[in-house]
């Protein structure tokens, strides 16, 4: 079975740091683009960051320079290293393959509070 599973959400007060981790199971990892998403409080999904297959990365203007992406095709593993956190960074956290299409496949999300 197809799966994605986030951890290492948490509280974590201005200026300090996470890593949130997704691993695939039941995926041939290696060859997917593997996106983040975040879904702040009354707001609409966005898209955070990408590492393709090839580690060629991107991500949204709000958060260069602050979070960085990186995988482990040992492990199935995408990361998320989040620095500099602000509150404008709350919102829970979500892995995905596929984006926005049809058929997408998403991880059951990890909240991050940025929060004094």
């Amino acid at each position: 079975q197809e799966q994605l599973v986030e951890s290492g959400g948490g509280l974590v007060p201005p200026g300090g740091s996470l890593r949130l981790s997704c691993t695939a199971y039941g995926i041939t990892f290696s060859d997917r683009l593997m996106n983040w998403y975040r879904q702040a409080p009354g707001k609409a999904r966005e898209w955070v960051f990408s590492i393709s297959s090839s580690r060629i990365k991107q991500s949204i203007n709000s958060v260069k320079g602050r979070f960085t992406i990186s995988r482990d095709n040992a492990k199935n593993t995408v990361y998320l290293q989040m620095n500099n956190l602000k509150p404008e960074d709350t919102a829970v956290y979500y892995c995905n393959i596929g984006g926005e299409l049809t058929g997408a496949l998403w991880g059951q999300g990890t909240q991050v509070t940025v929060s004094s």
